[in-house]
């Protein structure tokens, strides 16, 4: 997969839950990857009941074909908005790219896969769910844990459903910048040339 050339990715999804009460919080990152890259290429997107999401295609960069996908049947029924589009364009799962957060990166870092578990995310265990597979890239964005003390599963809760700080947006923003150029990388040099460049990376000073 990694090895496989740039033209195989053709759908950008976004990981989120849609309205206004969700909009820029911790679990909604994927949601701001895609929105900045309909903003960078000029890919216009809008409701799409056959795709139960927001969606959109065009010409991403260097003239690359590419669909972007916002799913609006929250969170953890992400894989029926992907299932819609991948059936409809026939898509293999290994060119569907999904973007979300991870609370097990710090803030400020990303992490790009060729494959992988869902690692506790219910988006994307609904993904894996209605793919049959869990052999597709993904780019997780970093969110950090909570230190917040009590019921570990409310705490999760609050945390990925919170909005970041104000010293954390500076990390978030950074993080967002680097999400949208390693998706350029993957589309102009491949997989392995952008994991190579950016899985390292850290917006936090050392």
């Amino acid at each position: 997969m990694a090895n496989e050339s740039a033209a195989s990715l053709r759908l950008v999804v976004g990981l989120g839950n849609p309205g206004d009460k969700y909009a820029r919080t911790r679990h909604n990152v994927g949601f701001d990857v895609v929105d900045a890259l309909s903003q960078r290429w000029h890919i216009d997107m809008a409701d799409n009941r056959k795709f139960h999401g927001k969606f959109g295609e065009g010409r991403a960069i260097a003239g690359h074909k590419l669909a972007l996908l916002k799913p609006n049947t929250y969170m953890n029924r992400s894989g029926q908005a992907v299932r819609a589009v991948v059936d409809w364009y026939k898509l293999p799962a290994q060119t569907v790219l999904v973007v979300y957060d991870d609370m097990a990166l710090p803030l400020g870092r990303l992490r790009i896969r060729a494959e992988g578990s869902a690692g506790g995310h219910n988006g994307m265990k609904s993904i894996i769910a209605h793919l049959g597979t869990q052999t597709f890239p993904r780019l997780r964005v970093g969110i950090g844990s909570t230190a917040r003390a009590g019921d570990r599963d409310q705490a999760v809760v609050a945390h990925v459903l919170g909005k970041f700080a104000p010293d954390e947006k500076p990390l978030v923003n950074t993080a967002l910048d680097w999400a949208t150029e390693a998706i350029e990388t993957i589309l102009l040099k491949g997989y392995e040339e952008a994991m190579s460049g950016f899985n390292g990376r850290s917006a936090l000073p050392q």
